[in-house]
């Protein structure tokens, strides 16, 4: 088992934490998110402590800090050569990263969702997705990247989350008016979504548009769904935003 340090104890971190106590790794979090810390400290038994602590005491660390402040917590803290360090921050470079930790060097990056505690969050990883691999295999599928610059398409489409669940919350509203009920609206959506999507398969071969061309066919009210849609263009939103992210963090 790995001793493994969290620094910065925030939403992104608590799932990640609850996942490697589970598999009896030792688990340190900094006081930087205080309330997160102490649940975990009473859930799991996580260890809190200053941040430098969290670092003499783990062999592998995260970085699970807010993009715009990490350089400044992360910088004065002393790593050792030996160390592993896995990012979970948006739009922050390797190398800016290894200069802030030398004379550690061995960095990677992956995007964790919430989920990731009950498996089946897909994880990119870059350059190291046998470390991701160790940590949260199998459960939890990685995907290995070629480049750097790939993280950052991926950091863009996982954004896309928050698409569809304003799709879902405006179908929710409209069923909520019309039935007199937002509470089984709400309740009604979120459980279609989630019961549908765990029966389509996840291996890659097209199951996306094999299961809306199962549910899109003609003459059907999900095809009539479809149909408007494709004609408002929102595929083109999509693309459009997903890129100006993208290319905004690759610049």
């Amino acid at each position: 088992m790995s001793r493994i340090g969290f620094l910065g104890t925030g939403h992104i971190a608590a799932p990640m934490v609850r996942f490697l106590a589970s598999k009896g790794h030792e688990v340190n979090v900094s006081e930087r998110g205080a309330d997160v810390a102490r649940d975990l400290e009473a859930s799991v038994g996580a260890n809190i402590m200053e941040n430098q602590d969290v670092v003499d005491r783990s062999d592998i660390v995260f970085l699970c800090l807010r993009p715009a402040m990490w350089e400044g917590i992360v910088t004065p803290l002393d790593f050792r050569k030996q160390q592993r360090v896995i990012s979970v921050m948006a739009n922050v470079a390797i190398e800016d990263i290894k200069r802030a930790i030398a004379p550690a060097s061995d960095v990677s990056v992956t995007v964790p969702i919430g989920f990731l505690e009950r498996g089946g969050c897909p994880l990119p990883a870059y350059p190291s997705s046998d470390l991701i691999e160790a940590l949260f295999g199998p459960e939890n599928p990685v995907i290995a990247l070629n480049t750097e610059e790939q993280m950052a398409d991926f950091f863009a489409a996982s954004a896309l989350l928050s698409a569809v669940l304003t799709v879902m919350k405006d179908g929710a509203d409209w069923l909520g008016e019309q039935i007199e009920n937002p509470s089984g609206a709400d309740t009604y959506y979120a459980s279609l979504m989630a019961g549908f999507l765990r029966d389509v398969p996840k291996d890659g071969q097209g199951r996306i548009l094999e299961a809306r061309s199962g549910l899109a066919t003609p003459n059907t009210l999900n095809r009539a769904v479809v149909d408007a849609m494709e004609g408002a263009d929102t595929r083109s939103v999509v693309r459009e935003v997903l890129d100006r992210l993208s290319r905004g963090m690759k610049g």
